[in-house]
């Protein structure tokens, strides 16, 4: 793959912000994703994209699995499926803005969504009601959002963020069920990505030679996990959520 030097500095920034996002602060995910965006096309990006993440979900796997939350699993994965599925027939049918635009808008809508959920358990309805209950059709949405979103873009990160957060997760619990989740829906989409010509023999050669910044980001990410305090860790998830969502959207 032919890129400037800058290009190839920008890369291998992208692919250690992607280590840490797995390991560390899940909110980065969404940049990686919008440096890559920068120096390629969408869809090449995309498909760049997802083998890095899956070597940064390797290690988030094995370095958490042993506190994931199993049955929040179980409640998203067909869902996902179906996701993975409509964002498959998308990506033939949208152009690279109006895709944009529409992750922009799920996200944002999401973050409002679990915003005004917290601000009416602090109403006197109490937290447990509002926020540890989600309703019966909130996994399902968040299923199908994630698989539909990572699909066009890598971009289930903010998604998934607002899910656990709403699950009221603790800081490891959180860590690790995303972690064990995008392990399984990014194997999940090689099959259709390389169907559609989107991860190629070239672009595959690009990742092994970008597989150590994300090791380095992996390694980075569990050093920072211990130190980060359980709330600036949610507001830093949120704040990077929102952001994403408006950068997408305009």
């Amino acid at each position: 793959m032919n890129l400037e030097p800058w290009q190839w500095a920008l890369a291998v920034l992208g692919a250690f912000i992607a280590g840490v996002s797995k390991t560390g602060i899940a909110g980065l995910g969404i940049l990686c994703v919008a440096i890559f965006a920068n120096i390629l096309p969408a869809k090449q990006a995309t498909g760049l994209v997802l083998p890095l993440l899956i070597i940064g979900d390797m290690f988030a796997a094995a370095s958490y699995r042993r506190h994931t939350v199993w049955r929040h699993l179980g409640r998203l994965f067909p869902w996902t499926i179906l996701g993975v599925i409509l964002g498959t027939l998308a990506l033939g049918r949208l152009d690279d803005a109006a895709v944009r635009r529409l992750i922009g808008g799920i996200i944002v809508a999401m973050f409002t969504l679990h915003v005004w959920r917290k601000w009416s358990a602090r109403r006197g309805r109490g937290d447990e009601a509002l926020v540890a209950q989600a309703p019966a059709w909130f996994a399902p949405a968040a299923g199908v959002l994630a698989g539909f979103t990572t699909q066009v873009a890598n971009a289930a990160g903010p998604v998934m963020i607002l899910y656990l957060l709403a699950m009221r997760l603790p800081k490891m619990e959180f860590l690790g069920t995303g972690a064990v989740f995008f392990l399984g829906l990014n194997l999940f989409k090689v099959p259709f990505m390389a169907g559609l010509g989107m991860i190629t023999p070239a672009s595959f050669l690009t990742n092994l030679m970008l597989a150590p910044a994300v090791v380095a980001g992996a390694l980075a990410g569990r050093w920072a996990v211990h130190r980060i305090n359980q709330q600036w860790f949610e507001n830093i998830a949120l704040g990077l959520t929102f952001a994403a969502g408006l950068k997408l959207l305009f």
